[in-house]
């Protein structure tokens, strides 16, 4: 890139700085997930249209406005009458209608092939734009099937959380075209351990009465929530309603919570005062009817990193691409490109092993059912502990300008912790992943084969199963969860790389991940493909 002359300078001439970028087609600039995701069987005409709206300039415009002007708390209104009422920036809106509109939550339940591959790859899209409105969606999305343990409820609420629609009216469940569902489980006795909670259920009739303290709700303005509470035969799931006809239940929002990142979602500390609630599933049985939504909510949380990871190094890619130092442009620097394709292989690593998770869940094969179980969990944990790593790199290829807001980096960069502790953080996870191991025979099965799948295709990639086998001939003991969960992750991402992508980051991925050519830094890599690597940003 020539720079002008000094003479014909002034101090408002701008030079040896990217344009803006203007409208984005996620889905027609980004190779990699065309690739996956029509391997994992999503439905591309919805993703093509999905992902040419969310990357307009408009959409990430709102997306910014959204995170500078968080919402805000109405506690009463003039005259004292409690209102616990969440009121939201438009552009909150906009986000919120253009992907319910497109089918977030609904197409995985709406009976057509791939639905839950389309939605994950939803996830991915949204991610990149406004990672804070998908809680709501994501909750949505994960109740639905939560929902099935109860049949007079299912007919209810069902239809109004599939509808392809956005409706923020504060009216009765039997008003709406369109509903959300949250979840509140987190008290502050027990966090994780929700088995400790306090909040109490009594019957009243055919309904019952809550009463306690919840120290987190997600999206607290959700027309209903479901929750954990101690009945007379053990803690027990119950539905919450937000609105009851002619009143509001008596949730009473205490505060919106400060958080990190995540800004445009609401999040806060609910109190229960004999709120109406109608039980789901058997008294006693509140964890195994509510796990259901769990399951399905940390799909999303494997998937949410790789949106994040891909919208950071966009932004690194367009810089570099465009940005000249020492008479070069920075692509064309070969640090700078060993930087770049080492965090592509964790970007395309953690996209390919979550949409195989996907998959996974749109199969009725109970061998595909056990490695969903088990291989979420997984794609959860690394994903999630390389997502904050690829961010802050990113930032830094920018110089100074990645620690502005109007970069967005600084978005990514708040919210690239927050899935690693959402749904279980980095430990339970790691502990879920053994007692899974332990107890389910085919999850066991499934993953074996996973990983047996690529035998043969690389010797180093051999050497590492061997290896793990004779480390871990048994399952770990518990001080060694998170290394044996990493391991096994990195062999899974491994595996899927071999057989799937091409053997430029196949034989990069195994070279730095497995068989130790690297550092402990990004970047720090032996030599190998990097053109071949850097490809698969796409077009710059």
């Amino acid at each position: 890139m020539r720079s002008a002359p000094l003479s014909q300078l002034t101090t408002h001439d701008v030079s040896n700085q990217p344009e803006e970028r203007g409208d984005i087609d996620l889905w027609a600039s980004d190779p990699v997930l065309r690739e996956i995701a029509v391997r994992a069987g999503a439905k591309v005409e919805t993703l093509t249209a999905y992902g040419r709206i969310m990357g307009t300039a408009e959409m990430r415009q709102a997306g910014r406005e959204a995170n500078a002007n968080p919402p805000r708390l109405d506690t009463f209104d003039r005259g004292g009458r409690r209102l616990d009422e969440v009121r939201f920036h438009p552009a909150y809106h906009q986000l919120m209608k253009a992907s319910q509109s497109a089918g977030y939550s609904a197409i995985a339940w709406e009976g057509a092939a791939g639905g839950h591959a389309t939605h994950a790859a939803m996830v991915y899209l949204a991610s990149q734009v406004e990672p804070g409105h998908c809680c709501p969606l994501t909750m949505t999305y994960a109740a639905i099937p939560a929902l099935s343990a109860d049949e007079t409820l299912a007919r209810m609420w069902r239809p109004r959380l599939m509808a392809r629609a956005y409706d923020p009216a504060t009216t009765p469940i039997g008003e709406k075209r369109a509903a959300t569902l949250g979840m509140a489980m987190t008290e502050k006795q027990g966090g994780s351990d929700v088995r400790a909670n306090t909040t109490l259920a009594r019957r009243d009739g055919d309904h019952w009465r809550l009463k306690g303290h919840k120290w987190f709700c997600s999206a607290p303005m959700s027309d209903g929530f479901l929750t954990l509470a101690q009945a007379p035969g053990g803690l027990t799931c119950f539905l919450l309603p937000r609105w009851l006809e002619g009143e509001r239940n008596a949730i009473h929002l205490m505060r919106l919570k400060e958080k990190l990142g995540n800004r445009a979602n609401a999040s806060s500390e609910v109190e229960f005062h004999d709120a109406l609630a109608w039980q789901l599933g058997n008294e006693g049985d509140g964890v195994r009817t509510i796990i259901e939504m769990v399951h399905h909510t940390r799909l999303d949380t494997a998937m949410a990193p790789a949106g994040l990871m891909r919208a950071a190094l966009a932004e690194a890619h367009h810089w570099v691409l465009h940005r000249s130092t020492f008479q070069r442009r920075l692509i064309d620097q070969p640090l700078m490109r060993a930087v770049l394709a080492d965090l592509v292989l964790d970007w395309e690593g953690t996209l390919t092993v979550g949409l195989r998770v996907a998959r996974a869940f749109d199969s009725s094969d109970p061998a595909d059912r056990a490695f969903a179980r088990i291989g979420v969990a997984l794609a959860k944990f690394l994903a999630n502990k390389r997502c904050p790593v690829v961010v802050v790199e990113a930032m830094e290829v920018l110089g100074g300008m990645g620690y502005v807001e109007d970069t967005g980096l600084p978005l990514l960069y708040r919210e690239a912790p927050l899935n690693g502790i959402w749904e279980g953080s980095g430990n339970v996870i790691c502990l879920d992943i053994l007692r899974s191991l332990a107890r389910d025979p085919l999850a066991r099965e499934a993953l074996t084969i996973e990983l047996e799948a690529a035998r043969g295709a690389d010797p180093r990639y051999d050497t590492a199963l061997a290896d793990h086998a004779a480390r871990w001939s048994a399952l770990p003991p518990e001080a060694e969860a998170r290394w044996y969960a990493e391991r096994t992750a990195l062999l899974l991402t491994a595996s899927l790389l071999i057989r799937q992508a091409p053997a430029a980051v196949a034989d990069m991925y195994v070279a730095t991940r497995l068989a130790g050519e690297s550092g402990r830094v990004p970047g720090a890599v032996a030599a190998g493909d990097v053109g071949g690597v850097l490809t698969r940003l796409g077009e710059g």
